[in-house]
């Protein structure tokens, strides 16, 4: 990855754009976004959401096409203090999902131990997994080849969440239990999933369907108040 970076420095020309967020944070425009995404309104929007003391742990935000997202089948991707994110976006609400997203997961370097360590919202998270699996069931979908139990993260468990059900399915059959499908993928991205639509959907539901989750994110949150 530190390879990949040093490629995008090298390579930077007239035609690329650089951006600063947060002070210290560099925006790095590899390949243009779509016309209807505004660069200066996207960082206004994510600097008034999120708390400036959040983003310490990102050096730089890398916006392109990359073979590692396209490998992956994944939109954006934290690694070794650089967000990677694709510049095919749907317009500046996706983008920003996205990039929030991704610093749910840079956090779980600084916080991993008040995220994980007491294990209450992985608890949380097994329940509504195993509620999940009892749903798909229920409906004639085979999970026997799948382990429900597994909190780390699958690619078979992904690809039967999105081939074999479908998101669409998905979405349908995991109302009122995981914020959105993608949330079931992994504990991480159950932990991510809440802490992008803490700040960007609807705090009250978040709440009421997975409170560990909520106070897990909202305790980051004060965290990240007291720094600023």
């Amino acid at each position: 990855m530190s390879n990949l970076r040093e490629y995008i420095k090298e390579s930077a020309s007239k035609k690329t754009e650089h951006y600063f967020l947060a002070g210290n944070t560099t925006l790095f425009i590899k390949d243009p976004l779509p016309d209807n995404i505004d660069v200066s309104e996207l960082l206004r929007n994510l600097e008034s959401k999120i708390p400036n003391y959040f983003m310490e742990n990102i050096d730089i935000i890398y916006v392109g096409q990359f073979d590692i997202l396209n490998t992956k089948e994944v939109n954006a991707l934290y690694s070794d203090g650089a967000i990677y994110i694709t510049n095919a976006q749907d317009d500046m609400q996706d983008m920003l999902d996205d990039i929030i997203h991704e610093i749910a997961h840079s956090l779980e370097e600084v916080y991993s131990a008040e995220i994980y360590a007491d294990q209450n919202m992985e608890s949380e998270f097994l329940g509504k997994r195993i509620r999940l699996q009892r749903i798909l069931d229920s409906h004639d979908h085979d999970t026997s080849a799948q382990d429900f139990k597994q909190t780390d993260y699958s690619s078979d468990l992904d690809q039967f969440f999105y081939k074999e059900i479908g998101y669409p399915l998905m979405s349908t059959l995991t109302s009122g239990l995981f914020y959105s499908p993608y949330a079931a993928t992994s504990l991480r991205e159950y932990f991510a999933n809440g802490f992008e639509n803490f700040y960007l959907g609807d705090r009250n539901y978040l709440k009421q369907i997975s409170p560990k989750l909520f106070d897990k994110v909202y305790l980051i949150h004060q965290l990240g108040d007291t720094q600023t």
